[in-house]
């Protein structure tokens, strides 16, 4: 269930939005055009979360709100293409990754709370299907090294290609040669794109990365948990890694990136 209410007299210009999800609800309230306060309440069981909900709108029905005439449903509703199509178009609004990301964070907070973790799980689940073995691997040999914090920036400047690039990179590591040819000597790794949900989140708001955190955790009941990962090559062995990747290994086993 979501309502969305406003009250508009001659001294008040004010909306209070509720969105009822399981057993816990999300209330945004404040000024008109503003960002206004978040506020979320978890209970014990789906009942009495409805209860509590279906009272506070009647308070304020009360009070002078009235439904804004939004649609139900119109927010919340990301979907995993809708979430792809949102990297690849931010792909032609800059000149380079750093001016992408810029136009993607604005674009995702001008969403709904809702909408900017749904965006977040989509990446998480996506993200983590890339911590394997020979994706560490490859990553290696490009860098000539690659530790587990830059591991997890090469795994997201991956995902940043979009959907395509990013499946097949996890299916065959050589296809991203051509992408790797692009970054003129620059290492493949893009951190800041780990953050972009909680940075739109952050300017939506005006509240920090733990309340993000927090509201995350609540909303989609993703622990971001990578999987157990046991190495099937080993770093010292240096004809094994050119026998997996030989492209790669001819390319930057002796000339790695940065």
């Amino acid at each position: 269930m979501e309502k969305s209410l406003v009250c508009i007299t001659a001294t008040s210009n004010k909306f209070w939005k509720i969105k009822v999800q399981g057993n816990m609800f999300i209330v945004s309230y404040g000024k008109i055009g503003t960002q206004g306060s978040i506020n979320t309440k978890e209970f014990a069981s789906r009942e009495l979360c409805w209860k509590e909900a279906n009272r506070l709108i009647g308070s304020k029905l009360k009070k002078g709100y009235r439904e804004s005439g939004e649609q139900e449903g119109q927010v919340g509703v990301m979907t995993e293409n809708q979430f792809w199509d949102l990297v690849e178009t931010a792909h032609q609004k800059g000149g380079d990754v750093e001016e992408q990301l810029e136009w993607l964070v604005r674009k995702l907070a001008k969403k709904s709370v809702i909408d900017i973790t749904k965006f977040d799980t989509h990446f998480n689940r996506n993200y983590i299907k890339s911590y394997t073995s020979d994706l560490w691997a490859a990553a290696w040999i490009i860098m000539g090294g690659c530790s587990d914090d830059s591991f997890d920036y090469f795994r997201a400047w991956l995902l940043f290609l979009g959907k395509g690039a990013y499946e097949e990179a996890i299916r065959n590591p050589e296809s991203i040669i051509p992408n790797l040819e692009k970054l003129d000597g620059d290492v493949p790794e893009f951190e800041a794109f780990l953050y972009a949900a909680c940075e739109a989140f952050e300017e939506k708001t005006g509240q920090d990365m733990e309340n993000y955190l927090e509201m995350y955790s609540q909303l989609s009941g993703d622990e971001q948990e990578q999987p157990d990962l046991e190495l099937e090559w080993d770093e010292g062995d240096e004809k094994g890694l050119q026998k997996m990747f030989p492209r790669l290994w001819e390319l930057y086993g002796e000339d790695p990136l940065g």
